[in-house]
């Protein structure tokens, strides 16, 4: 039983859930519309760089959760997968993961964004296993920091390498499915790395290293 690993923006749904929650908080005026949006895009500009600093980042991404409940929360995220989510789900990814299932891999997520935004479209995927960038918690709240190590870059291998451990699996016969160059250092590490809808620097890296690419869109 091999383990299938799937980035999420932008390799199963057709954009970047971290940067639509940030459009989703400023259409509903749930923010500052103009210094969010500005900033929010100044930052997806830095992710696709390969240059963010993914600690600014979260807490600025983070800071809006921690003003409110978790209850109002969570009648938001509702409103995000209808609206937001739900018309760039890829039927074709869908098709992947299900074809992953039926072979009796294991299936699981790793995504850079945190999981109050992801974990509830990995579900939609019928995935329940999901390592994103853990928002801390207290007191049922959260608190606009990070908990642990944050899924980025070498940050995915590190978060993995500790799930492995604790659950006594291994990286034989695995797969990785990403999009983004940020990815790197987990797709070189799994058996089968394999490019999706890819950006330029990770299709040319691919090339090279005779890597295989598909697209799901």
């Amino acid at each position: 039983m091999a383990l299938a690993i799937f980035d999420l923006d932008n390799t199963l749904i057709a954009g970047d859930s971290d940067y639509l929650w940030g459009e989703f908080l400023v259409q509903k005026g749930y923010v500052d519309a103009d210094s969010f949006a500005e900033t929010n895009a100044g930052f997806y500009e830095d992710y696709k760089k390969g240059c963010l600093d993914i600690y600014a980042y979260q807490r600025f991404a983070l800071k809006p959760l921690s003003e409110q409940t978790m209850e109002t929360l969570n009648e938001w995220h509702q409103q995000f997968m209808v609206e937001f989510i739900e018309p760039i789900i890829l039927p074709k990814a869908l098709e992947l993961v299900e074809k992953h299932k039926q072979q009796g891999d294991d299936i699981m997520i790793v995504t850079a964004t945190n999981t109050f935004i992801t974990r509830p479209i990995g579900l939609r995927f019928g995935i329940e296993t999901l390592l994103g960038t853990e928002g801390e918690i207290k007191d049922g709240r959260y608190t606009g920091e990070i908990a642990g190590t944050p899924t980025f870059q070498e940050g995915k291998v590190i978060r993995l390498n500790e799930w492995l451990r604790e659950n006594g699996k291994t990286l034989s016969g695995s797969y990785f499915y990403s999009d983004s160059h940020n990815d790197l250092p987990l797709l070189k590490l799994v058996d089968y790395p394999i490019v999706v809808d890819g950006d330029d620097k990770l299709l040319a890296y691919a090339e090279s290293n005779n890597w295989p690419a598909m697209s799901l869109r």
